[in-house]
């Protein structure tokens, strides 16, 4: 039976990314005859004909049977569900990469929903939603209660309608409305840029172009700095990152690996998981590599993390993550459909189950909240007089006459890359830190013979 293997996301997606094994149709269940077992069975078929015939309305038959199956596998833990034959082929859409919807991964917690993380550039992160918010009400209804299903479905419409969300986030008093427009979410798995000499990976998810883009990037950015001799190191940012398709989040620590573990699943019956090595061949040559995550980084984003931070591969630098650490595994049924059912647990190379912990980092930076609009402007309006004045700036100074030419050149190059990389503080704090501890373990780093 072929399986086609993905790291279950921490819940589900509004409009919605589900990750999960895909293994063959459930026909039939071998198990030896258990009376209690048969007894149980026809205590339910006595009540679903109860309702069927007696219940105050007519229930069409499928309801009943799909609500006692999503009911059953509901009660299980927070990622076991049932899929109807829409879902289930929107989820299948969804690993490629595009789907309509908010762009927020969401999980069900004390009966409100959640949210691990909103997705870069979607609809619902430019409405300010933010990993941790909890969603109470969709356009004015309750989803206390609801299936997580059923709530995603109430946050599911055509592009381009408008849902009104009431938000509860930690540290404001009172519950507060957000508007959003829905639109076709476009994930773009990897964005690469160069700051200074160092080469930063922004990976919003693990779908299947996560590691050819990842791969992309990095030879783009290589040859923009002129070679991996001039590269000081990699920063790989999972931050928000909900997770995505297992194979994915491997090949991607594989590409840092030269050998050793990568992950393994661990199930029920002894001896039933899997594990999984790195191949010889590391992208970053050996260079530093500083890991960024936090509370909205899930699943397969904690298998990269653990497998790095355990090998000592890379600095993991942020707060600490979600802790989705169970595998699912989606069964094919008939009719269509699909059951998502978690099956296994997963394990870094050291052995430890990340599941309801998360992985901590080596160093624990917070993103500083960004500055008030009219503190920001006061900073800008500074005058002339008051920035930093060099013996450069007085009149009649002398010139330098121990620098070339060409070793000027060399400075002030030099000097512009630590400015834009000062600059980047103010726009990102955690990725501006990441990037210093790459420049500062490439200055202490022994000269190659």
């Amino acid at each position: 039976m072929k399986k086609h293997v993905m790291a279950a996301l921490a819940g589900t997606v509004a409009g919605v990314v589900a990750t999960t094994q895909i293994a063959g149709p459930l026909v039939a269940q071998e198990a030896a005859p258990d009376s209690s077992l048969y007894e149980q069975l026809d205590l339910f078929g006595d009540i679903f004909e109860r309702v069927r015939a007696q219940y105050v309305e007519e229930v069409p038959t499928e309801e009943l049977v799909t609500a006692a199956i999503n009911g059953m596998l509901t009660s299980l833990d927070p990622h076991s569900s049932y899929l109807s034959a829409k879902d289930f082929e929107d989820m299948q859409v969804q690993t490629r990469g595009e789907f309509g919807g908010l762009g927020i991964e969401v999980t069900q917690e004390e009966g409100f929903i959640k949210v691990i993380s909103p997705m870069d550039g979607t609809p619902a992160a430019k409405a300010g939603i933010q990993a941790g918010d909890f969603i109470t009400h969709v356009d004015g209804d309750s989803v206390l209660g609801l299936p997580l299903d059923d709530a995603v479905d109430k946050m599911r419409g055509p592009v381009g309608s408008e849902i009104l969300i009431t938000v509860v986030r930690e540290g404001v008093t009172e519950p507060f409305d957000v508007s959003i427009i829905r639109d076709t979410i476009k994930l773009i798995a990897v964005k690469g840029r160069v700051v200074g000499k160092t080469m930063v990976l922004r990976i919003t998810t693990f779908n299947d172009q996560t590691t050819s883009g990842m791969n992309e990037a990095l030879k783009k950015g290589i040859e923009e700095l002129g070679g991996i001799d001039n590269l000081d190191g990699v920063v790989i940012d999972l931050r928000n990152n909900p997770g995505g398709l297992l194979n994915e989040a491997i090949s991607v620590s594989d590409a840092f690996l030269d050998k050793g573990e990568i992950v393994s699943t661990r199930g029920r019956v002894a001896g039933s998981g899997e594990r999984y090595n790195a191949t010889a061949g590391d992208l970053a040559a050996g260079k530093p590599i500083v890991l960024l995550i936090n509370g909205g980084s899930a699943s397969a984003s904690e298998i990269v993390a653990g497998a790095l931070q355990d090998h000592r591969r890379a600095i993991v630098v942020g707060t600490k993550s979600f802790g989705k650490g169970s595998v699912q595994t989606l069964i094919p049924l008939r009719g269509d459909g699909a059951m998502r059912l978690t099956t296994a647990r997963y394990y870094t190379p050291s052995g430890r189950s990340i599941q309801a912990l998360g992985i901590s980092p080596d160093i624990v930076v917070q993103q500083p909240a960004p500055p008030p609009v009219d503190a920001a402007a006061a900073a800008e309006e500074k005058s002339a007089a008051s920035r930093q004045r060099s013996e450069a700036d007085l009149r009649g100074a002398i010139t330098n006459d121990s620098m070339t030419d060409e070793e000027k050149r060399l400075y002030e190059e030099e000097l512009a890359r630590a400015e834009e990389s000062a600059k980047l503080r103010d726009e990102d704090y955690q990725l501006a830190y990441a990037v210093d501890i790459i420049k500062g373990l490439t200055a202490i780093a022994p000269e190659a013979p």
